[in-house]
């Protein structure tokens, strides 16, 4: 089994599953790294063990590619083909001369280092919510959609008990229609795009008549649960001296602006918001990938620029889990037979391919209707945080612009210190580039994730150590997976 060439897949959501599985089908040895207690990515997150609920009365999507996935998971690990490792938080990808390493920490207080040594590597380290600010956006109660679907999916709780979700994206329909099913009150699902947009793209829209079938039945839910749907309309503002308790939603015309006279007072105590997605990049720029714009660029076999790098899913270019999981195939096929030392064929993946080039046209298609409105930056006040790390305001970014000069959104971020928190511009780079009038370009820094000091200062003893005595290579084999 150690002679088979090693494989890192980074990411344990359907693209990581995907390519783990058909890596491990075709002969290599496959760590695959997840920070997750359990495999399944935010799509297929299952409660936490914690919650004790034998059958969940929550919404979990694509049951039935998750059971084929799951199966194929343990048929591998009781074979010995994949080492599964659980809660490990990679923050850096280090290439070598003879391969790569990835560093993790081990843990939910994430504080003991972990090295994962591999031939090649493959991230599939997904994407994140897109929130755009606007006045009362930093309230306790307003929280991400995503982050309101994983608190009733992973941990089996709601996170209110009124509820508006607003925002724009495909995500909103399941989110509202999983918060009313679990027993919340939506008062309203409010979304900026225009369901009349939908009628003029058929053709790739009609060619997934399944996705379409997946839309109507959570309209039906809705219609079921009472939810009012607010199109074309978008949260202005929230409202709540400790915390929410109402928000104004309003009209928008044709342009993205907000119509006069259309304002209106929803009483809630929770918002759930979304504007869409970004990809995950930041271990792919660590290691020197191509990014075009906010996804990392890969090729027909999902290979990046980088020799021995592979990349699949949200990663590079979100656009959903069934487009996730042909392209973790594919990437898991390429893998296998470069790191063998054999020509990829592409007929094994002709299908996948076939569906691949089908769902991104679908995703484009999605793109191009659920944009956040054009104008949305006019209602972000001079008051209004806009990176939440460092309190930065609406009015500083855009001061740094008209009376300091800035022209890009790195010469704002030194001039005002937007970006330079916790987060390093994840969460505040689309609003900041917004504001600034500047293109939208993917975070970047020079980890993944926060790392204590402590961690990177053995990490660095621990390399001289290993080069000045090489025979201690393996003195925390406890720490180190490369020779299992």
């Amino acid at each position: 089994m150690t002679e088979r060439p090693h494989l890192a897949v980074i990411g344990a959501g359907p693209a990581g599953l995907a390519a783990t599985l058909a890596a491990a089908r075709h002969g290599l040895r496959v760590t695959l790294i997840d920070a997750a207690p359990e495999a399944g990515g935010q799509f297929h997150r299952q409660p936490a063990t914690a919650a004790g609920a034998r059958r969940p009365r929550t919404p979990h999507h694509g049951r039935r590619a998750w059971e084929r996935l799951r199966a194929g998971l343990d048929r591998h690990l009781a074979a010995g083909h994949v080492t599964h490792l659980r809660d490990h938080h990679v923050w850096f990808v280090q290439r070598r001369p003879d391969g790569f390493t990835a560093h993790a920490l081990l843990g939910p207080e994430q504080e003991r280092p972990v090295e994962v040594r591999a031939d090649g590597v493959l991230l599939a380290t997904g994407g994140y919510e897109k929130v755009l600010p606007f006045p009362g956006w930093t309230l306790p109660g307003v929280v991400a959609a995503g982050g309101a679907q994983a608190m009733l999916k992973g941990g089996l709780v709601l996170p209110g008990r009124t509820v508006v979700v607003a925002g724009t994206g495909p995500l909103l329909l399941p989110v509202a229609t999983g918060l009313a099913a679990a027993g919340d009150r939506v008062a309203a699902l409010v979304e900026s795009a225009d369901p009349r947009a939908l009628v003029r793209r058929p053709p790739p829209l009609a060619a997934h008549p399944a996705k379409l079938a997946e839309a109507a039945r959570y309209a039906a839910g809705l219609l079921r649960h009472r939810v009012r749907t607010l199109a074309r309309h978008t949260v202005v503002e929230a409202h709540g001296d400790e915390r929410l308790t109402a928000v104004t939603v309003a009209a928008l015309d044709a342009a993205g602006q907000v119509r006069p006279d259309t304002r209106r007072r929803i009483d809630c105590d929770t918002l759930a918001v979304g504007h869409g997605m970004l990809p995950h990049t930041d271990l792919a720029q660590g290691l020197g990938c191509r990014v075009d714009g906010v996804a990392v660029h890969a090729d027909d076999e999902q290979r990046t620029d980088v020799p021995g790098v592979w990349a699949a899913g949200e990663t590079t270019g979100i656009g959903g889990a069934a487009l996730a999981l042909a392209e973790g195939h594919i990437a898991g096929r390429s893998a296998a037979a470069r790191l063998s030392g054999a020509v990829p064929e592409p007929l094994g993946w002709a299908a996948a391919a076939g569906r691949r080039a089908g769902l991104r046209r679908f995703a484009a298609a999605l793109d191009g209707i659920y944009a956040p409105p054009a104008h949305w930056a006019e209602l972000v006040t001079d008051g209004t945080v806009v990176c939440r790390c460092e309190e930065v305001t609406g009015g500083a970014v855009r001061r740094a612009v008209t009376e300091l000069g800035a022209g890009d959104v790195r010469t704002v971020k030194l001039l005002t210190r937007a970006g330079m928190g916790w987060c390093q511009g994840r969460m505040c780079g689309t609003a900041v580039a917004g504001l600034a009038g500047c293109p939208e370009t993917a975070a970047r820094g020079p980890f993944a994730r926060p790392v204590p000091l402590g961690v990177l200062a053995r990490a660095g003893h621990d390399e001289e150590r290993r080069d000045d005595h090489p025979e201690d290579q393996d003195a925390h084999p406890d720490e180190r997976y490369d020779a299992q």
